[in-house]
């Protein structure tokens, strides 16, 4: 059963990066995590992917183009997955889902599809059941690394990469590693989700 109400989490208590700085520090703390879990919690409905051809063709209404360009992405995603396990690192991503699914979230299934057979584990939480922590604002955009720092992601008002704010106290990081498992425990696998719901639907307009 999920909590009623979120953690706080209170910018004042975080430092603020920019988009680059962020980026570098994820990736250089991500490379050093040793036999660690990675939680990741993604709630909009809608982002603007920056250097993604498949995006690109999502934009462009190109279904076929999008597809296929994941399709292509494989070897990178088996490259990917033999890092972490050689490391004994465990990444686990909670997608909060509106249905009917907006173009973004159909496109972004299809790829977190083929991430999860490479070992990504990824579920599915239909948003009715975070509505009691929404009463004021949506759940944020996170990730944990190894228990040990949160980035809260930051986006513009349509969706653009907007850098994050990293938390780093323990009080802070424990009790939102704790809500985010208890959302993935209460969500659906991807592929049972995946072949009921997202398989069926036809390409979705151009977004």
């Amino acid at each position: 059963m999920l909590e009623a109400q979120a953690p706080a989490l209170p910018s004042e208590r975080g430092q603020r990066l920019g988009n680059d700085e962020y980026l570098r520090d994820f990736r250089a703390r991500d490379a050093a995590i040793r036999n660690g879990d990675s939680w990741k919690l993604e709630r909009l409905q809608h982002f603007e992917e920056v250097g993604s051809p498949s995006r690109d063709a999502l934009r462009r209404g190109d279904w076929a183009a999008a597809l296929r360009l994941f399709e292509e992405g494989r070897d990178n995603l088996r490259g990917v997955q033999a890092d972490e396990e050689a490391r004994g690192s465990v990444f686990h991503r909670v997608r909060v889902v509106e249905e009917p699914l907006t173009p973004y979230v159909q496109w972004e299934l299809h790829s977190l599809r083929i991430s999860a057979e490479y070992g990504e584990r990824v579920r599915i939480l239909p948003a009715k059941l975070v509505a009691a922590a929404e009463v004021d604002e949506l759940l944020p955009e996170l990730t944990i690394q190894d228990g040990k720092v949160l980035f809260r992601v930051l986006y513009t008002d349509t969706g653009v990469p907007d850098g994050a704010i990293r938390f780093t106290a323990p009080d802070i990081v424990d009790s939102w590693a704790a809500y985010v498992r208890s959302t993935y425990a209460a969500a659906e696998d991807l592929a049972s989700y995946f072949d009921r719901v997202v398989a069926p639907l036809p390409p979705p307009p151009a977004a």
